[in-house]
């Protein structure tokens, strides 16, 4: 059986767990990662990830691992905006190699970046081979799941969902979003001036459910709050004492006209369950007929957005080239033995 070739670009909370459960799968085969930082760079695979791992060392130059041929598939793990990651895919398209990244807002660029966003769907389709932005959420929770549920209803008038969850496992950069760690005061400027966004994702995933269900959404509203500590919780990235801002609720609506069309709520903290708090994921669809859903406790965010990243590949590498979302692809399944389809061709 062929093996599909895949690199990891970046080796962080995220990043690291990819590239580790790429080794255990065995239709894929680790022939490469990059990373930018200086204690990572020039030492063994097996060093950073802390298993037996391929036998090379990770690169700081992607231009040295990146190359046309080198492999089938990179997993780009570095940021969660569009314009943050192009410079990136731009790399991995002109070496004509398909992406998978988990930028959230690469779930549905065109929410905020259109124009960007027809530049990489250009890139790509140019250079015969494609690129998916999908992860937890977005990509899965309070997305894709959505449409599936939908697709058992004659008509669908309204739709709600809330992710409950803890942001334990994440790396520092999700942290710094969020705002963990931050004094209240510290998180309200961090919401003027942009450097604290709350979840990254809603208005992708807003648009994602209302294009795959043929409808147009006329304006998203946001609000973002503090959720505040009355403990000390700990991470490795971060410490909060009690006062302190241990997550952001963060909740959208998406109109169609002046009807409310989609609720998408998100309060996530870390180690919720500190202060009681029990985590889940509730979506709820109004139509023909209603559907109810609920999963307790909340499906882990770190380790749902290092499978779903894995085990899109053999789709990624099977889609037509240019832009994809989690809409145009099959229904997303686990990896778990030979692959199928021209990935395993």
């Amino acid at each position: 059986m062929k093996k599909t070739r895949v690199i990891v670009w970046g080796l962080g909370a995220m990043g690291g767990g990819i590239a580790r459960l790429v080794t255990e799968k065995p239709g894929l085969s680790l022939v490469g990662a990059i990373d930018s930082h200086p204690e990572k760079q020039g030492r063994s695979l097996s060093e950073v990830l802390g298993i037996d791992a391929p036998d090379f060392t990770v690169a700081a130059d992607p231009d040295s691992v990146v190359v046309q041929g080198a492999a089938d598939v990179v997993v780009v793990a570095t940021g969660s905006f569009t314009r943050e990651v192009f410079p990136q895919l731009k790399v991995v398209a002109e070496a004509k190699m398909n992406c998978i990244t988990i930028a959230e807002e690469m779930a549905y660029p065109a929410a905020h970046e259109p124009a960007l966003a027809r530049e990489i769907e250009a890139l790509f389709a140019a250079n015969g081979v494609s690129v998916l932005g999908t992860g937890i959420n977005p990509g899965f929770i309070l997305d894709s799941l959505i449409l599936a549920l939908t697709s058992v209803c004659t008509d669908v008038t309204g739709i709600k969902a809330v992710r409950v969850n803890d942001l334990s496992p994440f790396g520092p950069t999700v942290m710094r979003t969020q705002g963990v760690g931050t004094t209240p005061e510290q998180f309200e400027q961090g919401i003027k001036d942009g450097s604290i966004v709350g979840h990254v994702g809603f208005p992708e995933s807003m648009s994602l459910i209302a294009s795959a269900l043929g409808v147009r959404l006329t304006r998203i509203e946001q609000s973002k709050e503090p959720i505040l500590s009355n403990t000390r919780r700990e991470t490795p990235h971060v410490t909060v004492e009690p006062g302190m801002v241990a997550g952001c609720k963060h909740i959208a609506h998406g109109y169609v006209g002046d009807k409310l069309f989609i609720t998408l709520e998100h309060p996530q903290q870390i180690h919720p369950g500190m202060e009681d708090v029990a985590t889940g994921d509730y979506i709820y669809v109004s139509g023909t007929p209603d559907i109810s859903m609920a999963i307790k406790p909340e499906i882990p965010g770190g380790i749902g957005t290092i499978a779903i990243a894995v085990n899109m590949i053999p789709a990624l590498v099977d889609a037509t080239p240019g832009l994809r979302t989690m809409a145009d692809l099959p229904v997303p399944r686990a990896l778990l033995g030979e692959m199928t389809g021209a990935a395993a061709k």
